[in-house]
């Protein structure tokens, strides 16, 4: 196999997508019997990497989670599925989208209980930003996720941009304070 075959310039939606699904035990749970926040969060994490993984073929770490939605609770005795692939590439960084849902073991009822999108680097063993391969939205809702990160993305530099600003903005006052004093 050629290093274009296994390190192609372009790849699908389809080709990122992971899934993972655990079964909820007392460890999970707060004094309520509900997943805590932190664990859903931990395993939205593990997944979303599973298709920047998949789509980057190098290392990568967490840069942001940009949004989360706890939509419904997920109990003790539930099994929680997860499903991720990527919505957009950059140059060095993916957005991911990940989706859970909550299935009630006894009945069998299953419900989407959060939402999560992610920001990925893919780094090289040195911790080097590496260049990722682009990514080819292939269906109408792919496409809608694509040009929806476009705009998240543009919103957390736009962010970024404004704290940055404050942060000048606070350590100037500082300074002149102190040399009020």
């Amino acid at each position: 196999m050629s290093s274009i075959e296994t390190n192609p310039l372009v790849r699908t939606v389809a080709s990122t997508q992971s899934e993972m699904t655990e079964i909820i035990l007392p460890n999970d749970t707060n004094t309520l019997g509900n997943l805590l926040g932190g664990r859903l969060m931990h395993f939205i994490d593990l997944t979303g990497a599973m298709a920047a993984y998949r789509h980057s073929r190098t290392n990568v770490v967490t840069a942001a989670m940009d949004h989360i939605d706890f939509i419904g609770p997920v109990h003790l005795g539930d099994l929680v599925t997860l499903k991720s692939s990527v919505n957009r590439a950059f140059s060095t960084s993916m957005e991911v989208g990940v989706k859970v849902w909550a299935e009630n073991t006894r009945t069998g009822s299953v419900v989407h209980v959060a939402s999560a999108y992610l920001v990925f680097v893919a780094i090289d063993k040195d911790g080097h930003r590496q260049k990722v391969p682009q990514l080819l939205p292939e269906t109408p809702d792919e496409i809608r996720r694509y040009e929806g990160a476009l705009r998240r993305r543009e919103h957390r530099e736009a962010e970024a941009a404004h704290r940055k600003e404050a942060k000048l903005a606070t350590d100037a006052q500082s300074d002149r304070a102190a040399a009020d004093r």
